[in-house]
């Protein structure tokens, strides 16, 4: 008897027509990979789901419910869900850091309406109008504003007008932390916008907020749940190395549930330099924020989502032009150029560029990875489309062999055995790596086979016999970046 049955006992004598099933062959093409991400955010006392409970969530709506409405782990559901509503979606909600301070700023009013109109007034991108009548005081115009704040639930604020001076209003943040102090209080945005004559308005910025939410008790709650992509809402060095410290080993071989982070950040080319400069980690990314006056958490989640519905399409298309929903632009003036976006791209962050429209628009998703240990630089992890189209030959690859033999003897070369025989051997393998890698070029994501097949190495471990050694060498396949053309004219 030759065949390896996997069920059918081989001491049978009871008279039967015995048949089972073997799915190992049945699987002809590449596995797709199943994508789930990760939203991290804080939460308000409101919500009804607890800190660091994995929780699924399908909607906007849903998360204000779970984590309360306002809160920054709400408003990054809601730019995810804008951007994204087929990927699996999980959250783990963080308290306020015992520990922090909450950002504040103020939006102080100084003189009498003398026409009829509208006050329009951002705060981390959303907006809020009063209405003023002509004759109307400062102080009541401050009374009006911070009511008009206060109704508008989703915003990541809340505001009083100041004790002693009142024509001031004092805005604070939800949460405590750093990730208030980016908070964007700004007047009219959108061309046509006026603040009503005799008004004079004038914005001291969200500032102060300490102490963002510790890392350890996140990790600890995502366990070994595998998270493809994650939105990070905060880029301070203590919360990026610790995510860093986890996505590496996850990364690793023993723990292959690799992840990839994405954050955002506000500030001007030089302070993001500075930033991209302290970081090199193959597992983040940081999108510059310019002056956008969408919050960073709102931004890094719209930026996530984007990537994790693109990237299990193909994750070796790159993301260049794709739209970022609901985020809004930097003004004209405030917006880098392409010096200084390249600049940036050299550093390490990540950047989007503005269309004629106002859309903002992915320029190029970069990682933080810039030097290897020695301190040189090493482009090998610079974009994240490599980062993505290694996770899934990794994926495809083990599910292959996986699937094909998972319970199979292993032999020598040239060993005579069986033909239904479940016996793998270097040979039989090396065919099956060949093959595969077909798969990966017909899906445009490995180039030149030959290169591959001349630089493959099958063999049994020469210490321990029941092991199978493999190196593989695919050939990534690139991205369409940059065209250079020279016009040698005539006259």
């Amino acid at each position: 008897m030759t065949i390896s049955f996997n069920q059918i006992p081989i001491n049978l004598r009871v008279p039967g027509v015995y048949v089972e099933f073997d799915n190992s062959k049945a699987v002809k093409g590449l596995v797709g990979m199943p994508y789930r991400a990760l939203l991290v955010g804080q939460r308000l006392a409101a919500g009804t789901v607890a800190a660091l409970v994995p929780t699924r969530i399908s909607s906007a709506d849903q998360a204000r419910e779970y984590f309360g409405q306002g809160s920054m782990l709400a408003q990054s559901a809601e730019a995810w869900f804008a951007n994204n509503r087929f990927t699996e979606t999980w959250a783990i909600a963080l308290d306020d850091n015992a520990a922090g301070a909450f950002a504040a700023g103020t939006v102080t009013i100084t003189g009498t309406a003398s026409e009829t109109g509208t006050l329009n007034l951002y705060v981390g991108g959303r907006q809020v109008q009063v209405a003023v009548a002509s004759g109307t005081l400062q102080a009541a115009t401050a009374t009006a504003l911070a009511a008009a704040i206060n109704a508008v639930a989703d915003l990541p604020v809340t505001a009083a007008v100041d004790g002693v001076i009142t024509n001031q209003v004092n805005i604070t943040a939800r949460h405590k932390g750093e990730a208030g102090n980016d908070i964007d209080l700004r007047l009219n945005y959108y061309l046509g916008q006026k603040t009503p004559a005799g008004l004079t308005v004038a914005i001291v910025a969200m500032a102060a907020g300490t102490a963002n939410p510790a890392l350890a008790a996140l990790i600890t709650a995502m366990g070994d749940e595998w998270f493809n992509i994650i939105a990070l809402p905060y880029t301070d060095a203590a919360s990026l190395t610790a995510l860093e410290s986890e996505l590496d080993d996850r990364w690793g071989p023993m723990r292959p549930i690799e992840g990839h982070a994405f954050a955002a950040a506000v500030g001007s080319q030089a302070t993001l330099s500075t930033l991209g400069d302290t970081r090199n980690s193959p597992h983040v990314s940081i999108m510059a924020t310019n002056s956008s006056p969408t919050t960073t958490w709102e931004f890094s989640a719209a930026v996530a989502a984007v990537v994790a519905y693109y990237a299990n399409i193909d994750p070796a298309r790159p993301f260049q032009t794709l739209v970022l929903k609901g985020v809004m632009a930097p003004k004209m003036t405030d917006r880098f150029t392409m010096e200084e976006r390249n600049l940036l791209l050299y550093d390490g962050i990540s950047t989007f560029v503005v269309d004629a429209g106002g859309t903002c628009r992915i320029e190029r998703m970069v990682t933080t990875y810039r030097l290897n240990a020695f301190g040189t630089a090493d482009p090998s992890y610079l974009d994240v489309n490599t980062m993505l189209t290694l996770g899934y030959l990794r994926y495809t690859f083990r599910a292959r062999f996986a699937q094909k033999f998972p319970r199979h003897k292993l032999a020598d070369d040239g060993t005579r055995f069986g033909a239904g025989q479940a016996v793998l051997t270097p040979k039989i393998a090396k065919a099956e790596c060949f093959a595969i890698f077909r798969q990966w070029e017909d899906a445009a994501l490995v180039e030149n086979f030959d290169d591959f097949k001349a630089n493959i190495i099958v063999e049994r471990n020469t210490t321990d016999v029941n092991r199978l050694d493999i190196y593989l060498p695919p050939d990534l396949v690139n991205q369409l970046r940059v065209t250079a053309a020279q016009v040698g004219f005539r006259l």
